[in-house]
């Protein structure tokens, strides 16, 4: 029997790290992003300061530790496939985070269906970071709905498709871009520019991922016709670059108007709408977005698979020629 190539162990290894994100989803103690996380916030703690290059340096060391490490322990098992297997599958369980999301919006959306306004409400920042105090039904649910869709694109399908392309590294470096965007990314007087270098690289790493996602989202839908139609009209209404191409898509696949005005504690954003002429979000739809979130995960999964495969099959055909 054939020793597995570097290729095929990081693909057997991605399907299992899906698999167990799939079964387990995100362990509830010691969560290795969690930690990242913690860490991230002690260094920025000692180097913040109120502009870009002290932000710059910040995410430098962050991504870059994160990176380095994880190529260190790539080449470290170089010659061992099998440990290069559980490398990628244990990296792949940390990063993805398909399984919890969907976990939590079903959780919101059993307690509107149940008549619980208030414990909707009180579920809702664990999904997004909007007041829910002033939200109603159908708020909540087109809240859940946004989330199911921004966060399909994050912590799925962007992080799958940087595997494919740069194997382990790849997934967990992506993963540490994302956890600062959420750390110091938003547009606050104390991140407003210490948080701007998290921010754009965010954007960058996110935008072929987004794109990734919301063509993934036509081909899951029921008809993929209407999700096309609203991704090439609305996807670049939203002010994120990114964002708005897994909503427009998303709002297209379910049959859903989503965007408009809403609530960041005290900040109020007036956005365009997703999918003008379809009809609000019900509750109901809350479940449909989550089965499509789980289509497009699989999706995901074999196409940044087969993608990573042909690449290095590519690389190594390229070596040869020049050999």
């Amino acid at each position: 029997m054939r020793p597995l190539t570097r290729a095929a162990a990081f693909g057997a290894g991605a399907v299992a790290g899906y698999l167990a994100d799939a079964r387990f989803g995100d362990p509830r103690r010691g969560h290795p992003v969690a930690g990242f996380g913690g860490a991230a916030g002690r260094l920025e703690r000692r180097l913040w300061r109120d502009d870009r290059a002290a932000g710059t340096a910040f995410t430098a060391l962050c991504v870059g530790t994160v990176a380095a490490g994880a190529v260190a322990a790539d080449r470290l098992l170089g010659r061992r496939p099998l440990g290069r297997a559980a490398l990628a599958a244990a990296a792949t369980w940390t990063v993805l985070g398909g399984t919890s999301l969907t976990r939590e919006a079903r959780t919101v959306g059993r307690a509107l269906t149940a008549g619980d306004l208030a414990a909707a409400r009180e579920r809702l920042p664990h999904l997004c970071g909007r007041d829910p105090s002033a939200l109603d039904e159908q708020q909540i649910a087109r809240a859940v709905v946004e989330s199911v869709a921004e966060n399909t694109a994050d912590a799925v399908v962007n992080a799958l498709l940087w595997g494919g392309l740069a194997g382990t590294p790849g997934l967990l470096a992506f993963r540490a871009v994302n956890t600062l965007d959420a750390m110091v990314g938003h547009r606050s007087p104390r991140y407003a520019r210490f948080g701007w270098a998290s921010a754009r690289l965010d954007d960058v790493a996110g935008w072929p991922g987004a794109r990734l996602t919301a063509l993934l989202t036509v081909a899951a839908a029921p008809e993929p016709r209407t999700a096309w139609r609203v991704w090439r009209r609305d996807g670049s209404a939203h002010p994120s670059p990114n964002a708005g191409q897994a909503e427009s898509a998303f709002a297209g696949a379910v049959g859903v108007r989503l965007g408009g005005t809403l609530q960041y504690g005290e900040r109020t954003e007036h956005r365009p709408v997703l999918g003008e002429g379809l009809r609000p979000v019900g509750v109901d739809d809350i479940e449909r977005a989550c089965l499509l979130s789980r289509r497009v995960g699989a999706l995901a999964l074999g196409t940044t698979v087969a993608g990573h495969l042909l690449l290095r099959a590519a690389l190594i055909r390229k070596r040869r020629n020049r050999a």
